[in-house]
């Protein structure tokens, strides 16, 4: 199913789809103003986007410097060229720890890797502490947003699956109520856990250090407790220096939610005594991205779903119209590089309104991106026959101003036929076209146009 079906399906519940679309411009909002309060903000940006850049020009000698780092710091790190063998090593690390129960931090990495149902197929229960994935995973879905997993829930929807699963009061939807029910849940969860696994923010490469930013604290207490501890990252996560670290702790809460900074912002070294520490890294076509020079760029995203909360057609749509890990603009750009035939539809659901290039914190441009991939897509053979003749035909008629001036002749003629039929045009579907004005922007301009 492409992202417009699955999108249609979103929006036959237009309250949903309401109250979604308003709930992610509040967060744009909020994003607004913690960036208006930094009179340096578009600096911070620029020098965001600089580090990046310099992290994907030398990331081969970054990766040795970190892996050297850990080294010295009683760190193991292990590399992975793409999810199986992602899967493969945690999977390796916990059963020779004895481990039965995983408490894990939100990682966007292992969802993309899959690692929940290759754990429960070898009997480790794991459990997502992150309050949002942890309501996801007890739905049985994935995440539809990378900061807030479950905003396309109601909190009645919470309430009775809590009910369910919890024994909470199923009449009680007050979310401090849920948010209570939840921790302590969470907590035994904590005692009793074998590892902890964690996503990975930044990782700095100088220092062998990476670093976890969370809300809940969550993180911390998954490898406070367990002696065992497995970060899980994407190899575009460095950052040269410790000193870089300030840059993006200043941008990526502002973005992501419009906090000053996330509430636990955590670094960690090494071990604590007694304990393991061990960090997988991993390619998964991100190596092949950054080959391809027009998209390396995207490989700088930090995560903060700043682009997810501003795109129109995304708040619109839902995260799960996109059928992938990682939604909105910027994964609309990142999985037609992993897989183009299974995500062909994702750079059509976009606007190209530049929005998300506003708004990102790296300077990603976005919606130039999305542009490149659809007719990159469309010479690969990915994109519709049907789409393709008509674009073509388009592409003749713009180009051509006699052509041009006899087709807007032709629509203005029979606009009921070819533009309010819900046929042949499914735009007309579920939008109102506004009226056919009674002259053309020629017309006007030569009415208007002083005479010399």
């Amino acid at each position: 199913m492409g992202h417009a079906e699955a999108a249609t399906k979103f929006n036959l519940d237009a309250e949903r789809t309401g109250w979604h679309d308003k709930a992610l411009w509040f967060v744009r909002a909020k994003r607004d103003k913690a960036a208006a309060s930094i009179p340096e903000w578009e600096q911070l940006r620029t020098l965001a986007e600089g580090i990046k850049a310099e992290t994907l020009n030398r990331l081969p000698e970054l990766l040795e410097q970190f892996e050297a780092a850990c080294t010295r710091n009683g760190v193991k790190v292990h590399f992975a060229v793409d999810a199986k063998e992602h899967n493969a090593i945690v999977l390796g690390l916990l059963q020779k720890a004895g481990a039965k129960k995983v408490v894990k931090s939100k990682s966007m990495l292992t969802e993309e890797c899959g690692l929940n149902p290759v754990l429960y197929k070898n009997n480790i229960e794991v459990v997502d502490t992150d309050l949002g994935e942890r309501i996801v995973q007890l739905r049985h879905e994935p995440p539809s947003h990378i900061v807030l997993p479950a905003i396309h829930t109601k909190r009645e929807e919470i309430a009775e699956l809590f009910a369910k699963e919890l024994g909470t009061d199923p009449a009680n939807a007050d979310p401090t109520y849920l948010t209570r029910a939840a921790r302590g849940d969470i907590r035994k969860r904590f005692l009793e856990a074998d590892a902890g696994i964690t996503g990975v923010n930044f990782a700095i490469a100088e220092t062998g250090g990476i670093v976890i930013c969370t809300n809940e604290g969550n993180a911390d207490l998954g490898t406070s407790l367990p002696k065992l501890h497995i970060a899980c990252m994407g190899l575009e996560k460095f950052l040269p220096k410790l000193e870089d670290l300030g840059v993006f702790t200043r941008l990526l809460a502002r973005s992501a939610t419009g906090q000053n900074i996330t509430t636990y912002t955590s670094l960690f070294h090494k071990p604590r005594p007694g304990a393991e520490m061990h960090i997988v890294i991993v390619d998964n076509g991100r190596s092949a991205m950054m080959g391809r020079e027009e998209y390396r760029k995207s490989l700088g995203c930090i995560r903060c779903g700043a682009c997810m909360n501003t795109c129109p057609v995304y708040r619109r749509s839902g995260g799960h119209s996109y059928g992938s890990v990682i939604p909105g603009p910027i994964g609309s750009v990142l999985s037609p590089g992993m897989d183009p035939a299974a995500h062909s539809s994702l750079p059509f659901a976009s606007t190209l309104c530049g929005s998300c290039t506003d708004v990102c914190p790296v300077k990603i441009n976005l919606h130039e991106q999305l542009l490149a991939w659809r007719g990159d897509l469309a010479k690969a053979g990915h994109v519709h026959i049907a789409k393709r003749l008509a674009l073509k035909a388009a592409s003749k008629v713009l180009s051509n101003t006699t052509l041009y001036r006899i087709a807007a002749k032709a629509l203005r003629l029979t606009p009921g036929v070819l533009m309010r039929n819900k046929t042949l045009n499914p735009w007309e579907r579920s939008r109102d076209l506004p009226p056919v004005p009674p002259k053309t922007f020629r017309q006007l301009w030569k009415e208007r146009k002083p005479q010399s």
